[in-house]
């Protein structure tokens, strides 16, 4: 079975995010970039299972970017991945032309189950699994913390608002992956150097154009320094006040 798992290449949530001066995108300097942690999951997933079924079973490292999207790839394989694919794109897509060159590629790679992780911590659009399997006319079970996979039938628990519900679905199959699921492994030493010897394929990126444009990128507004309204009880009105008229919560 081969199985896909879609990675992206973000900056870590530590890092301290600067605009940059187009004011549409970040400014990549002094930014560390990682894997996504809820691709990494994933990733996870998919090797469990590729050492479930066993056999010649094949888990591919799929990402669309530049040459540095390559170090996320190279976590991947060293985690256990057996190769990657790197479509190469340095322009700016939105989840639909990053869907569309992802679908294109797991289409030629004939892969029958695809792992991404729920959504990328950059832009959080939580949307390219769900396009992924549209594209490919796949059944999709998004936001999985459960999984169970017994010859070509798939029973995950996933989240809803306020719950949880048990679905079953047939493959092909995209799986989006949500906190929980699992424990992502952390690559050994062997692993790292293994890493080294397996293969990424570049290819370009399949065309596609962005059905949206990020018109203006702003960090939020710095807070305000905190009052002290009181000490007693006696300021528990102008509390209540504030927290309507300022605040707006109430």
């Amino acid at each position: 079975m081969k199985i896909a798992v879609c990675v992206s290449h973000v900056p870590d949530t530590a890092t301290k995010v600067k605009i940059g001066e187009d004011g549409k995108t970040i400014d990549p300097n002094g930014v560390t970039y990682v894997i996504n942690p809820y691709d990494e999951i994933a990733v996870e997933e998919a090797l469990k299972t590729k050492e479930n079924f066993g056999g010649d079973s094949e888990v591919i490292i799929l990402t669309l970017g530049s040459d540095k999207s390559k170090e996320t790839i190279r976590k991947a394989l060293a985690m256990g991945a057996d190769k990657g694919v790197l479509l190469k794109d340095d322009n700016q897509r939105d989840s639909f032309g990053i869907a569309k060159a992802l679908a294109e590629e797991i289409k030629t790679l004939g892969c029958e189950l695809v792992f991404c992780g729920k959504q990328s911590v950059d832009y959080d659009n939580s949307i390219t699994g769900q396009l992924v399997a549209e594209m490919l006319d796949y059944s999709c079970i998004s936001v999985v913390v459960d999984l169970t996979i017994e010859d070509n039938k798939l029973t995950a628990e996933r989240e809803i608002e306020g719950g949880k519900e048990i679905v079953e679905s047939e493959m092909p199959a995209v799986v989006t992956t949500q906190k929980g699921l699992n424990e992502p492994r952390y690559a050994s030493l062997k692993g790292i150097m293994s890493a080294k010897k397996k293969t990424i394929d570049e290819k370009p990126a399949a065309d596609s154009e962005n059905l949206t444009e990020v018109l203006k990128m702003h960090l939020p507004p710095p807070k305000q320094a905190g009052r002290i309204l009181g000490t007693d009880s006696s300021a528990v009105p102008e509390l209540v006040k504030l927290l309507r008229e300022e605040a707006k919560v109430l």
